[in-house]
Formats: structure tokens, sequence, C-alpha cells
């Protein structure tokens, strides 16, 4: 199996080992993750640094359609404004895990339900190949929307 797909599952076991946790706006750690710090903090597991915003989470990595995603992409959804303003991690068949604040902890969802089909805006892929370097752009946390 070539490494990118190894990494990739090592990274959505990690991503999955931690459903229950507790939703906490500004979390970036296991004592409680909103939706941006959940994904960096599962990235940077594996040596891959992603910054502290949705909104620059968008913009790193290659832009890919949702007939396109794989275990590991990032999937992005409006949840208060135009753009992006809540992020996840794809799992496969059509699920993906994230920190939502609504019932409060981390949980796997269906991309294509009525509440997230309708809000998905974009993915991204961060490449797995080789470790990322790339500081957290801004190291002070922010929520996500109101059910991010």
């Amino acid at each position: 199996m070539p490494r990118a797909a190894l990494l990739s599952d090592a990274l959505i076991a990690t991503a999955l080992s931690f459903r229950g946790t507790p939703y906490r706006n500004g979390g970036s750690d296991p004592t409680g993750f909103d939706c941006s710090g959940f994904t960096q903090w599962v990235f940077a597991q594996y040596g891959i640094g992603l910054p502290r915003q949705v909104e620059e989470q968008f913009r790193v990595g290659e832009k890919i359609k949702q007939d396109e995603l794989k275990p590991g992409d990032l999937v992005f959804f409006h949840t208060e404004s135009r753009g992006a303003s809540h992020v996840g991690i794809f799992v496969a068949d059509d699920q993906f895990v994230h920190a939502p604040s609504s019932r409060g902890v981390v949980r796997v969802e269906y991309i294509n339900s009525t509440y997230w089909g309708r809000r998905f805006v974009g993915a991204r892929r961060v490449s797995l190949e080789r470790e990322q370097s790339r500081e957290a752009a801004t190291p002070m946390p922010v929520g996500c929307g109101k059910r991010g």
C-alpha cells in the first residue's frame, strides 16, 4: 500500500478515535475541540501543519470536487455566512468526522444529509506524501459557525 494511503488510514483512525470528545469553542486539544482546532490537531499528529482558522484551511492544499473525495480530505461548509465557516475530515462512504457545536461532541455525519448537503462549499486535499511545515497562521483560537 502506498505511503499516502497508509497515512490517510492512520489519520482517519486518529480522527475517529476522538468521537465523543466535547465541543469547546476555541478548543484545539483532546480536552475539547472546535472544528478547525480538531482538524489542525489531527493533521499535526502526522507532521502536517494546518492554519488555525477555517477560512485559512480552505486555502491550503489542492481544491477538489465532491465526487473526487478520498479519506483524509478536508470538507468545508458555510454555517454562518457565505464561504467556509466549518470544516471536517472526509472518512468514506459520504461520511465525515467533525467537531460541531450542536449536540456538543466530535461525531460522524453524512456529507449529503439535509443540513450539511445544502451547506457544502468545497473540499481540499492536503498532501500526505511528505511532512508539511506550514505554521499556524493565527495562534488565537477562533470558533466555528453556529452548528460548527
